[in-house]
């Protein structure tokens, strides 16, 4: 055991998918740099058949191959070489999310900040926020998956439909109004984090 988990070590692509179908781990930490196959089509293998959270280990550089292992289904990302906290970080938020998504949450909550979901309503202590509906589908996404990264093609995708993926100019400049529209008191973190080249990322403060 590592840190509290039981790992199960796969030295390449076709031992993990083995061992992934016969040994149902809770979460995947796959380094897409494997010898014997792209990890990018494990992901691929991987997703059509399980819901299993992944998390992959990419250089720094490489934000293609990150864009592309998170539309293909990936959870997040780590970037090499990491410290082992952010490591786990990263792990845990894979499987809250995982065991969230179970159930469904409707409500996330970051400082003073309550998104409800269900009920299509968004506050800062107590008082309610006004969003167009486009902002509120937009922070939606975001929220469902609080402290991951989701891409802008993933985004774009859900918010306005797959003949809009290349609209970057059009998601910044929305993503700003609702920073705007959001901003809490100076000097709090802003909630909507940007991963650069790559998407965003709802933070609220838990790990």
């Amino acid at each position: 055991a590592a840190a509290g988990y039981d790992v199960i070590a796969a030295v390449n692509g076709t031992e993990a998918l083995k061992a992934a179908a016969t040994q149902a781990p809770d979460v995947i930490l796959l380094d897409l740099g494997l010898p014997d196959m792209d990890g990018k089509d494990v992901i691929a293998a991987l997703r059509s058949w399980s819901k299993v959270p992944i998390v992959v280990l990419s250089a720094r550089d490489r934000e293609a191959e990150k864009i592309a292992a998170l539309d293909l289904g990936a959870d997040d990302y780590v970037n090499k070489p990491f410290g082992i906290g952010e490591l786990m970080a990263r792990l845990r938020t894979a499987l809250r999310h995982a065991s969230q998504a179970a159930g469904e949450a409707d409500k996330v909550v970051s400082g003073d900040l309550v998104i409800d979901i269900a009920a299509h309503a968004v506050s800062r202590a107590g008082n309610a926020i006004k969003l167009t509906p486009k902002e509120f589908e937009l922070l939606a996404i975001l929220a469902r998956n609080a402290e991951r990264v989701v891409t802008h093609r993933q985004i774009l995708t859900a918010v306005w439909g797959p003949a809009h993926t290349e609209d970057l100019q059009y998601l910044r400049v929305f993503i700003g109004q609702l920073r705007q529209k959001l901003k809490g008191d100076a000097g709090r973190p802003e909630i909507i984090q940007t991963e650069a080249g790559i998407g965003y990322r709802l933070v609220t403060g838990a790990e």
